[in-house]
This record gives C-alpha cells, structure tokens and sequence, in this order.
C-alpha cells in the first residue's frame, strides 16, 4: 500500500511544482494501479503494486526500442525519460550476482539440463527472485546462457 500512497503524495506535489513531465507519468501510474485495485476488488499490496510498476517499464522500454528503430528519437527519449521515473518507485535491481545465485539453486533444485527445462528454470528463478526487481527478459538470457554449456 505505501507505493500505491507514494505516488498520491508525488502526484500532489508535482502539480504544486508545476512538473508536467512527472506529472503526466504519475497520472499514468496512478491509472494503471487504480486500474488493478479496481479489478481485484480491493486495496493493492505492494508487490502487487511492483508486479504493476514493472509491466509498464517493460512498456515503455518496447516502445522506446520501436521510436528508436523508427527514427524518432524524441520519443524513445522522452519514454525513456517515463522509464527513469517508474523506476524511481521499484525495489533496487536484482545484482547479477544475485540473478546468478538464484539460476544456479533453480537449476540443481531442478535438475535441469537441456534447453527443454527452460520454463521449470524460469519458474524456480523468478520465485527466488520475488521481491527483487529482476528483469524477467535478463533472467531468461542468463538462463539460455547456463542450459547450453
């Protein structure tokens, strides 16, 4: 609940700043929180709140990729800029070395060993990984990585 009340409070003190730019992006995420209170039925919980904050950093990184790789720099610029500001109320990013540790613990808890037990690694790696922000995209790589050798 404390990011859901996070963002009330910066929302307010960014139209008493005047900060367009932070307050269009606090608007947004206050929608898309307010948008999964609603469809739960209740208050959100933090890592509720978290799993929301993430989808749209992984939005906004897409669209940036595709302005970049259409020519609109602007844009991919100002999405990245959006990016910073989500970012901004996540738990710090998982460290490799974290990432690592927990691929390793999922794969011997697996058993896996080929390509195929991709998904049960994944699964296992993102459970020990709950409550960090770990990028789910830099987790699969690594995971890739681990399954071939």
């Amino acid at each position: 609940m404390a990011i859901v009340q996070d963002v009330d409070k910066d929302l307010v003190a960014a139209m008493k700043a005047k900060d367009e730019f932070k307050l269009s992006v606090l608007r947004m995420m206050k929608t898309a929180l307010k948008l999964k209170q609603v469809e739960s039925g209740r208050p959100l919980e933090d890592h509720e709140a978290i799993a929301v904050l993430r989808t749209l950093v992984k939005q906004r990184r897409e669209s940036s990729e595709q302005f970049r790789k259409g020519g609109r720099l602007d844009l991919a610029e100002k999405e990245e800029g959006e990016i910073k500001v989500v970012e901004s109320y996540l738990p710090a990013a998982a460290s490799d070395a974290e990432i690592d540790a927990a691929i390793s613990a999922a794969i011997q808890e697996t058993g896996a060993a080929t390509a195929r037990d991709l998904g049960r690694v994944m699964k296992a790696a993102m459970a020990k990984l709950a409550g960090k922000n770990a990028d789910g995209k830099r987790v699969n790589e690594l995971v890739r990585l681990r399954l071939k050798a």
